[in-house]
């Protein structure tokens, strides 16, 4: 059982920490660069992206949400609120992508062959706030899931689980 929740834990860091990445790299790289290029390239480029965001990032959502709730399931105590909270945490950052930058992703694409809308700036400015509290939310069950690991609360010696 020990191994098999030490597998789970695992696949539930991999796919979180690439999440978390992505979400951090995006808003630490991508946002800066989409501000410094014309409006024009800008659609161009994050019309372009989204083709290929929407595959791997919602992929990483899905495991991670699912390996830590698996986690959840597997384990007690703190560890089991540790790992439901980290399977919330990625979850949320579904709900906020489905909800709050898809929507925009899509006029976004309307805007790379029609040109912008009036309301442009305000949306592009609700699409890095959605942005932001994706990341947030990506990042928060990361570090849940490490501190798991350093605590060493999903596969330390048989005394430890007595306590988890």
């Amino acid at each position: 059982m020990r191994a098999r929740v030490r597998a789970v834990h695992g696949v539930a860091l991999l796919a979180t920490g690439l999440l978390a990445g992505a979400f951090g790299y995006g808003a630490a790289n991508l946002v800066p660069t989409f501000e410094a290029v014309t409006p024009d390239m800008r659609f161009d480029f994050h019309a372009q992206l989204m083709k290929v965001n929407g595959i791997t990032v919602q992929g990483a959502m899905v495991v991670s949400t699912l390996a830590s709730l698996t986690l959840a399931v597997l384990t007690r105590g703190r560890t089991r609120l540790a790992a439901a909270t980290a399977s919330l945490l990625t979850f949320a950052s579904f709900l906020i992508t489905r909800f709050g930058n898809v929507p925009i992703n899509g006029r976004i694409k309307h805007w790379a062959i029609n040109g912008p809308e009036p309301d442009t700036a305000e949306l592009l400015r609700r699409w890095e706030l959605f942005n932001n509290a994706r990341t947030l939310t990506g990042i928060a069950a990361f570090v849940v899931l490490i501190t798991l690991a350093l605590r060493g609360q999903t596969g330390g010696p048989p005394d430890d689980r007595a306590r988890t």
